[in-house]
């Protein structure tokens, strides 16, 4: 396999992807029109951590690290490195000696798309981690790959200086272009989100709040009596 190491790839601005960074992954892949998020399996290592950060993307041979090794010298403040397989991989891609490396340049996480391993050294260093196993099996540095090329994970396409955004809630991806607009979206959003709060705190229902009765109505679901219902006295 061989490859190819972009350099100087164009980012979204960082003031877009901290913005981005005050909202929840659902928020943000809501105001997007509920895309961008990578599917369930890649999961936090951690809990009560989100941060955001600009995309390095690494596409590696499974069982092979070489290509990570070669990302780091790509990675800079505020990124965010997010690694794929040519094909299913679980071994343990990445640790804490390249984490380390990674958190010595600014980089704010790791989005694995393989396995992980470290994950205690990493909890408590602070380098924030999503993957799709923890494995602790090893790897080799055998084969090229290519770092900041467009890379795909759970049908998202993910190029680099893409914002990445990852919570307890998993990851999605806003594109470089669309950053500024989805944090405005996000915002307008979270807004209405603590109105209903507020309302549904104040005893509002969101069958009323939301208009939700007539959709029932209409729906053809009733209301019935427990008596009529199964012809029992409670």
């Amino acid at each position: 396999m061989s490859g190819v190491i972009v350099t100087g790839p164009p980012k979204a601005d960082l003031k877009d992807v901290d913005a981005l960074a005050r909202y929840g992954v659902a928020t943000v892949s809501e105001a997007m029109g509920r895309t961008g998020l990578l599917g369930p399996l890649v999961r936090p290592v951690q809990q009560g951590v989100r941060v955001a950060g600009t995309a390095v993307t690494v596409l590696s041979w499974p069982g092979d690290n070489l290509m990570i090794h070669a990302a780091v010298e790509q990675c800079g403040e505020g990124d965010l490195l997010v690694v794929t397989t040519t094909s299913p991989c679980t071994d343990g891609l990445f640790g804490e000696l390249f984490a380390t490396a990674l958190q010595r340049r600014g980089v704010r996480g790791v989005v694995m798309n393989t396995g992980i391993r470290d994950t205690q050294a990493l909890r408590e260093m602070g380098f924030a981690a999503w993957s799709r196993a923890v494995s602790a099996q090893g790897t080799v540095k055998a084969t090229g790959g290519s770092v900041n090329v467009p890379i795909a994970v759970d049908g998202q396409v993910i190029r680099p200086g893409d914002v990445i955004l990852a919570d307890d809630d998993g990851v999605v991806v806003v594109p470089r272009e669309r950053a500024r607009e989805t944090a405005e979206r996000a915002e307008a959003r979270e807004a209405k989100e603590a109105a209903t709060r507020a309302a549904f705190l104040d005893g509002q229902l969101g069958l009323d709040r939301y208009g939700l009765r007539e959709t029932l109505k209409e729906l053809g679901v009733e209301y019935r009596a427990y008596e009529e219902f199964t012809g029992e006295r409670p």
